[in-house]
């Protein structure tokens, strides 16, 4: 099921330097990078197509994006189920249709690769669904990991299938303490 609420994201930090910190969590370190208010890419250690190069002039704040890791921490903690975090990826107007569908599956639900290429309009691209998926330069927050294979099967996940596994766990688990 995926919900109707439209999921507004907003435009890219202009002009500032760009700020990055990390955050261990449960299924690794995770990287955060923007302004140090907005989200442009959340990746995981071992998702080298999304995970930004470091540059340069990008400043270190072991401080920084102060409400992101609150949020996070609450999310890996059970208690948080919608994030507020300003979001600005960037990517073709394909895949910035893919990922606000991916923003709008709730937590503790999956929907398949067909149901978000029908969404978006295009029910024959459900391969290209999954490359968005790939793609998705703010893991977690915008939920590629909950979307599944037509049979229900867990297929490809840029973070690996055991992270995949997990954060859906959490969700399901949390989702039943909640009943």
């Amino acid at each position: 099921m995926i919900s109707s609420t439209r999921v507004e994201f907003v435009a890219p930090p202009a002009g500032g330097p760009v700020r990055y910190t990390d955050l261990e969590s449960p299924i690794g370190m995770l990287t955060l990078v923007g302004d140090g208010e907005v989200l442009t890419h959340l990746s995981m250690e071992s998702h080298d197509d999304t995970k930004p190069t470091i540059g340069e002039d990008w400043i270190y704040e072991s401080d920084g994006f102060v409400t992101a890791r609150e949020q996070l921490n609450e999310y890996f903690s059970g208690v948080r189920s919608e994030f507020s975090i300003p979001l600005a990826p960037t990517g073709t107007p394909f895949r910035m249709k893919v990922w606000e569908v991916l923003a709008r599956i709730p937590y503790g639900e999956t929907a398949t690769y067909g149901e978000v290429a029908a969404e978006i309009g295009n029910p024959a691209a459900s391969r290209a669904v999954g490359m968005a998926n790939h793609y998705n330069p703010i893991a977690i927050i915008i939920a590629c990991h909950r979307v599944i294979g037509s049979t229900g099967s867990l297929t490809g996940y840029g973070g690996g299938l055991d992270r995949k596994r997990t954060l859906l766990a959490l969700e399901q688990r949390e989702t039943a303490n909640a009943l």
